[in-house]
């Protein structure tokens, strides 16, 4: 099926920003890259979904080795035990309460706009990293926390610019991983960082909507 990913500002990186921009999505590919107007005056029949603020290529978390294994993801049953927050350094045996901490690990990270994330990972956790769709990176020397020092989910706390977060731009004929912030513009963005994160998709699925 045809989807119209549109917003008022489309960033694809590498190219111009479109005003009034569109992403014409077909299957897991990108089909066209223009103005909301042209791409569905080009394919009148397509899905339509409209986002807020910015359209991004979706981001690359590096770090995520050390986010899914050194870090635990409390589930909100938990939260009047743990709070809400990762921790850093929890203790717990428990590799089914583990492996709950993976996969809500890897849903907040499609949450922040994440396609990509840092690989290395041990067989369970590679296992939950490839049926969350998310692909992975290979990047051994990344394999450290961030450099804040603290569990954060947003690739852009190490002050890093849109062009050196993403996986790559957006260009006709890639793979449909692509982000929406609802942000102003690529300042707005740096500033106030990926929980500004309204939809990801990856692949072309729609796999994280903001209710």
């Amino acid at each position: 099926m045809l989807t119209v990913h549109a917003a008022p500002l489309v960033l694809p990186v590498g190219a111009a920003p479109v005003p009034g921009g569109a992403v014409l999505v077909d299957g897991d590919r990108i089909a066209a890259i223009g103005t909301y107007e042209d791409v569905v005056a080009a394919q009148p029949r397509a899905r339509v979904r409209q986002w807020p603020g910015v359209i991004t290529p979706g981001l690359r978390q590096w770090h995520g080795r050390w986010l899914l294994t050194r870090v635990y993801h409390p589930d909100p049953r938990e939260a009047d035990e743990l709070g809400t927050e990762p921790i850093v350094g929890f203790e717990c045996d428990d590799d089914s309460r583990w492996a709950g901490s993976v996969r809500r690990g890897l849903q907040r990270m499609l949450a922040h706009g994440t396609t990509h994330v840092g690989g290395g990972f041990p067989d369970g956790v590679r296992q939950a990293v490839t049926r969350s769709g998310l692909r992975e990176v290979a990047d051994a020397w990344r394999l450290a926390p961030p450099l804040t020092g603290g569990p954060d989910l947003d690739p852009f706390v190490e002050g890093i610019d849109l062009a050196g977060t993403v996986h790559g731009p957006l260009t006709v004929g890639g793979r449909a991983d692509l982000a929406a912030f609802d942000v102003r513009d690529e300042a707005g963005l740096l500033a106030q960082g990926s929980g500004t994160c309204v939809a990801t998709v990856l692949g072309g699925r729609l796999v994280y909507r903001r209710r």
